[in-house]
């Protein structure tokens, strides 16, 4: 992992009997010590990747098994739970990180010096542990989506994102450092000296890839570029992991350590192994088993247009309202972008809607595609679904083309005694989607419709606390969903805080690019 000395300490001269008797114990606890680090790493690694496959092993599907002993909410249909909890998640995620550091000091012996080369070591390792949970957090697995849902992925993403750049800068930088020390070298002859070390040309290479795609994530470089550049960008940290790969296993940490390499080389291969699963292999299968084509285009209001697409074995799918695919449209010009579009109705005689409105160049294109576009759809992916009922009566809030995934819902969620509201927010009349499909649904079901329609300047559209106290009085005792642009989720939040409503009972997810 690292690129210089570990500077272990050695025995000393020799002592009296009775301290070599000691010292040989104190080596013997500490060579013990460091065996069942080793051996916890192994078992930590094997029991996170254990837990992974179990939980995913329904992903083949989009469901999983019941969570045992959770109690069911009376009045609706008890949905399907994950397995494994997204705090449980975070929880391997972080003892893995701390076994991943722990690895920097097995073999080394008492007393120890912390200092620039221990520094270094620890960084490699961790910056190695963290890049791999990054593609395990990014390779669609279903079991990951289920339990923490897409948006808070790609935050989780984000931050480890950061957290890695960090680590392997202070591995860089402390590994240079450390030579100098111990050679007593000037920082050009340490560089060069460093850079001559197993894999490390090719690790350079990578960790100049890892410079540029941090570069574009940067807010203000991502508005600057189009979608389809960011994305492609992002693909080269594939190739940046391969050619650091050969560094991590060749370096001072594992290098004449068998069984530590093929262990580190089985955490990389179960974090690409999910991706070539679940981001190639998966979309091939569906494309093939589902023949997903576009049947027909239907204007709905100003700018918005349903797609409706027809397959085979739709059924399969086995969607739950709120979900969403990623759909690539086989057709010049935008083939090459996977959009995030949730369902905008249940399926039903194999065929699926979603709702599209014309918000920039991507989006804007798909209003023009022709009846017959081949379409490879990934998922369903999504955890704003019922799964996270937690009471009888539900609030769904939506902000103009956000009615999209809260329409299914509104048609699919089961409330047995309790109340189902949906408030729908726009600025103007033509803006409202779907208007005679909700009112007939609420007829239907008994559900109730509150229509917030009108410009933000009037007191009585204003998304506060006390308009939403008004208009569901019962508010802080509902579930609440809600889809809608940035700005407005924004004010829901606060509106909801101050309507006293807790915020473990507030389902969203954020797409954005």
């Amino acid at each position: 992992m690292t690129s210089v000395p570990a500077h272990r300490r050695t025995r000393g001269p020799a002592a009296p009997h009775h301290r070599v008797n000691a010292s040989r114990v104190s080596r013997s606890a500490w060579t013990a010590l460091n065996w069942l680090t080793s051996l916890a790493v192994v078992v930590v690694m094997t029991a996170s990747a254990a837990a992974m496959v179990a939980a995913g092993s329904g992903g083949f599907t989009g469901r999983a098994c019941d969570r045992a002993g959770q109690p069911a909410v009376t009045g609706h249909r008890q949905s399907q739970r994950p397995l494994i909890s997204a705090a449980l998640i975070k929880a391997l995620i972080v003892i893995g990180a701390v076994l991943s550091a722990a690895l920097a000091f097995v073999d080394l012996r008492p007393p120890l010096q912390f200092g620039s080369a221990i520094l270094a070591h620890t960084a490699g390792f961790l910056a190695g542990y963290v890049v791999t949970v990054m593609v395990v957090l990014m390779s669609r697995a279903p079991f990951l989506e289920r339990s923490i849902g897409a948006d808070r992925l790609a935050r989780w993403h984000g931050v480890g994102g950061r957290v890695f750049i960090v680590v392997l800068a202070i591995h860089a930088v402390a590994a240079v450092h450390s030579w100098m020390l111990s050679h007593w070298a000037d920082a050009f002859t340490a560089t060069l000296a460093v850079l001559g070390m197993p894999g490390l040309v090719a690790a350079t290479i990578g960790t100049v890839l890892f410079g540029v795609i941090a570069v574009m994530s940067v807010r203000a470089a991502r508005r600057s570029v189009s979608y389809e550049t960011w994305h492609g960008i992002h693909l080269l940290s594939y190739l940046a992991l391969a050619l650091s790969f050969a560094h991590e296993l060749a370096g001072p940490d594992l290098a004449g350590r068998p069984g530590f390499q093929i262990a580190w080389t089985l955490l990389f291969v179960f974090a690409l192994g999910l991706v070539l699963r679940y981001r190639v292999l998966k979309p091939l299968e569906h494309a093939w088993r589902h023949r997903l084509r576009i049947e027909r285009l239907v204007p709905e209001a100003n700018g918005v247009v349903s797609v409706i697409l027809r397959g085979r074995h739709i059924d399969e799918l086995r969607v739950e309202a709120g979900q969403f695919f990623r759909w690539r449209f086989l057709a010049p010009g935008v083939w090459r972008s996977a959009h995030p579009f949730s369902l905008s109705a249940p399926p039903g005689d194999d065929l699926l809607r979603i709702t599209v409105k014309a918000l920039g160049n991507g989006s804007h294109s798909l209003h023009s595609l022709r009846p017959g576009t081949r379409v490879l759809a990934e998922g369903p992916y999504g955890a704003m679904t019922q799964r996270k009922r937690t009471r009888e009566s539900v609030l769904l809030i939506a902000g103009g083309v956000g009615i999209t995934p809260m329409r299914a819902l509104f048609e699919e969620l089961e409330v047995g005694d309790g109340s189902l509201t949906l408030l729908y927010r726009a600025s103007r009349a033509d803006d409202v989607i779907f208007r005679d499909e909700l009112e007939e649904i609420a007829r239907l079901r008994g559900a109730s419709i509150v229509w917030m329609i009108g410009p933000s300047s009037d007191p009585g559209n204003g998304m506060t606390g006390a308009n939403l106290t008004r208009l569901v009085p019962d508010v802080a005792a509902r579930d609440v969903y809600v889809c809608a642009s940035r700005g407005l989720s924004r004010a829901v939040r606060s509106a909801l805080k101050d309507a006293g409503h807790p915020p473990a009972r507030l389902h969203e997810e954020v797409f954005a690019f």
